[in-house]
């Protein structure tokens, strides 16, 4: 092997180990629906994510959720553009729960709220 060739094939791996399946991940019988403010969005492979801010209505501590998406290339073809996307605005979604507990969500339905657009929505993984 040339240097080459195994720095490759180590690129390769690490691609291959960074992606997950749906459902070592996430619960599909646990869903949720959150409204929050857009805080970042990370429009990279193998998925992009976007983060909203949720207040709780009873303590009023916000926290930020980690919401994913397909990949950006699939999201594209999907007609969607990272400039839809914008800082600031409220989304709503809908999703399914990480099975750690931590405050991420696989997205299934993605809205903004002041247009009241559905900006993605999907039926099954």
């Amino acid at each position: 092997f040339s240097a080459v060739s195994l720095l490759a094939i180590t690129a390769l791996c690490g691609s291959a180990f960074a992606h997950h399946s749906f459902v070592a991940q996430y619960d599909a019988e646990v869903t949720s629906s959150l409204s929050g403010v857009l805080v970042k969005v990370e429009w990279l492979n193998p998925h992009a994510y976007f983060y909203i801010d949720v207040e709780d209505p009873e303590t009023h501590e916000v926290v930020t959720w980690a919401c994913e998406l397909g990949s950006p290339v699939a999201m594209m073809r999907q007609g969607w553009k990272r400039e839809d996307l914008v800082l600031g605005e409220i989304f709503n979604v809908e999703g399914n729960l990480a099975r750690d507990g931590s405050p991420s969500l696989n997205a299934r339905k993605v809205v903004m709220e002041s247009t009241g657009t559905e900006l993605f929505s999907r039926q099954n993984n």
